[in-house]
């Protein structure tokens, strides 16, 4: 086996049975750092065959039975992306057009590129480094239907957790409505919510988002005359996408919680929406708090609805820990923690 220098684009392999051939080819080839590998032998070919060559350059006397076996059961090996060029020297008196339909019976679909000897140096490194190109744009194309696939698989996994999302959203207020009229309502309030997070995540581009924003477009329905019934407060924080998606989901259940029952129902009612992020011993732990006043006296329902249930189950999954849901008389509490690694990259 002869090795030339690494190509950052590909390399030869040359089926040639006598070594002047070999030899020739591999030197002015390697002179133009193009890599070579040389099988002078029936049995090398299988070996280097199943390195993957970029091109092949076999000599006519070469072409017998087992070598063309071994050639045709890789090029039927290939993906659909791969076109292995072939080259094939051939002595000037040779039968071409015999030769080329023996080769297209034996490797059907094959591209086939002949030239007879003798052949000048120039001759053969321009057909081979321009076929070299031509395994460098299918190598492209291969990554280009790669990354396809990967977005389509992407976009199938977020299509099912949306479509998921949806449906228990529907059953939960399902079965907390009264009347067909509530249930459109508060299912349609739901859905729109769930629309105004993906946007804002989905905007923000990437796997990760900045949690301010997405809490401000959260809670910005609720402002009027430039002043938020809602303030928010807490540092800046970079935060996954579904972490956003589902602290958004839990913010919008607590508002509209807050407008039907709580300090929203009144005029001079308020909340107080915070978070924190404080270093211990076990690593960083993230809070976040919602703190009601000034709106009618707090009662503890007699059962848990739709919203209180999907807290519960979305920010424990999501943060590892149950969330503390405090119905003092004078303003209903919220808290929910948990390590902040949590949040800051993907489970």
């Amino acid at each position: 086996m002869t090795g030339g220098a690494e190509s950052e684009l590909d390399w030869v392999l040359v089926i040639a049975p006598f070594r002047k051939d070999s030899d020739y080819i591999a030197t002015f080839l390697g002179e133009q750092k193009v890599a070579v590998k040389a099988a002078k032998l029936d049995d090398d070919v299988d070996l280097l065959l199943s390195q993957s060559p970029g091109i092949i350059a076999i000599t006519h006397e070469a072409l017998n039975a087992g070598v063309m076996d071994r050639v045709g059961r890789h090029l039927a090996e290939q993906p659909d992306w791969s076109e292995v060029p072939i080259i094939v020297l051939l002595e000037r008196a040779a039968p071409i057009a015999r030769i080329r339909d023996q080769l297209e019976r034996a490797w059907p679909g094959a591209r086939l590129l002949f030239h007879t000897r003798p052949i000048t140096p120039l001759e053969l490194v321009n057909a081979i480094q321009s076929n070299l190109l031509v395994r460098l744009r299918q190598r492209q194309v291969r990554d280009a239907l790669e990354r396809e696939r990967e977005v389509r698989l992407e976009l199938n996994h977020r299509v099912k957790n949306i479509l998921a999302s949806v449906t228990s959203i529907f059953q939960m207020t399902r079965r907390g409505a009264a009347t067909v009229e509530d249930l459109a309502g508060d299912f349609s309030s739901r859905l729109q919510a769930l629309a105004n997070v993906h946007s804002a995540v989905f905007e923000a581009g990437g796997e990760e988002v900045a949690f301010l924003p997405v809490v401000e477009l959260t809670v910005s329905p609720y402002t009027s005359g430039g002043t938020s019934r809602i303030s928010v407060q807490g540092p800046e924080l970079v935060v996954s996408r579904d972490a956003a998606t589902t602290i958004a989901l839990c913010l919008h259940e607590l508002i509209t919680n807050a407008i039907k029952y709580g300090a929203l129902s009144q005029p001079d009612g308020a909340v107080n929406l915070t978070w924190t992020v404080n270093d211990t011993g076990e690593g960083s732990q993230f809070s976040i708090s919602w703190v009601e006043t000034g709106g009618p006296r707090v009662r503890e329902p007699t059962r848990q609805g739709y919203g209180t249930r999907y807290i519960r189950s979305a920010l424990g999954s999501l943060l590892g820990s149950t969330p503390e849901i405090i119905y003092a008389s004078h303003g209903f509490r919220f808290q929910a923690g948990g390590k902040l690694s949590r949040i800051t990259r993907a489970h």
